[in-house]
Parts: C-alpha cells; sequence; structure tokens
C-alpha cells in the first residue's frame, strides 16, 4: 500500500482527512500514483499537474524518502520504503516570495 500526503487545501477540496492510501501494481511511480489520485479523486485533476499536458503545476513538489522528486522522470519506479508503505510519498506546494 502506497502512502501518500497532500497539502491541507487538496485534503479540502477531495474531503478527505489524514493520508491517502493506493494499492498499485509493482513497479509504481510517481505517474501512477497521480493517475491513480486523479481516478479516486477527480476535484483534484488540474490541481496537482495539468489536464492535458500531465505536466507538474509551477508551485507543487515531490518528495521521496525526503529527496526531491520534482523534476525525476513521473515513470521512474519508486523506492522499497514508499512502494511497501512505510514511508510515504509527499506532495507539497512550494512557497515563493520576496
Amino acid at each position: 500500500m502506497i502512502r501518500v500526503l497532500i497539502p491541507y487545501h487538496l485534503r479540502v477540496l477531495a474531503k478527505v482527512d489524514g493520508e491517502l492510501h493506493f494499492d498499485l501494481d509493482s513497479p509504481a511511480s510517481v505517474g501512477s500514483v497521480l493517475d491513480a489520485i486523479e481516478a479516486k479523486y477527480p476535484m483534484l485533476q488540474g490541481a496537482i499537474r495539468d489536464h492535458s499536458t500531465k505536466a507538474r503545476r509551477p508551485f507543487v513538489r515531490y518528495f521521496v524518502c525526503e529527496e526531491d522528486w520534482s523534476l525525476e522522470p513521473t515513470d521512474k519506479p519508486l523506492p522499497d520504503p514508499i512502494s511497501n508503505g512505510s514511508e510515504p510519498l509527499w506532495i507539497v506546494g512550494a512557497i515563493a516570495g520576496g
């Protein structure tokens, strides 16, 4: 089971509390997790990645085992700690300012 943590405003939009959980075929990837999120919570389509291009939104970051995977290919297999649920995949809203 893959555990996913999403920002508060996306949890409110999806009407969920806490973590999201998904059972995915191996090898799971960030892309397959995002596909599962959008399938289960259609109101999040376009909030994390673009509707048509599937590109990550500019102020969204993906963290895998405390590493920023935002620029990694979305079909790159997730490591075992994420795939077996011992670590969550974090989807984080980035902050910018000056």
